[in-house]
């Protein structure tokens, strides 16, 4: 059985991967996003507290929010890109 692919079939490929690519992206960046505000959130909350336990959440939660800025930054700027380009 011998398949052939003609150029209107891979641009069809081509075209509905870049579609999927681009959804998946956007998901990924607005999950990503919710959870920096969700991070960035409970940390205040459990830092205004003087108990242990809101103050060491607060602390762990601090590891989480650096490359989640990181990433919004990364988005922030290919946004820019893309509006300038």
């Amino acid at each position: 059985m011998i398949i052939t692919v003609t150029t209107s079939t891979i641009s069809t490929i081509t075209s509905v991967t870049t579609v999927v690519a681009m959804g998946l992206t956007a998901a990924i960046s607005i999950i990503a996003v919710a959870t920096l505000l969700g991070f960035l959130a409970t940390k205040e909350l459990a830092s205004v507290t003087n108990s242990s336990f809101p103050q060491r959440l607060a602390g762990f939660l601090s590891i989480g929010i650096l490359p989640l800025v990181m990433v919004f930054a990364a988005i922030v700027a290919v946004n820019i890109a893309a509006t300038l380009g």
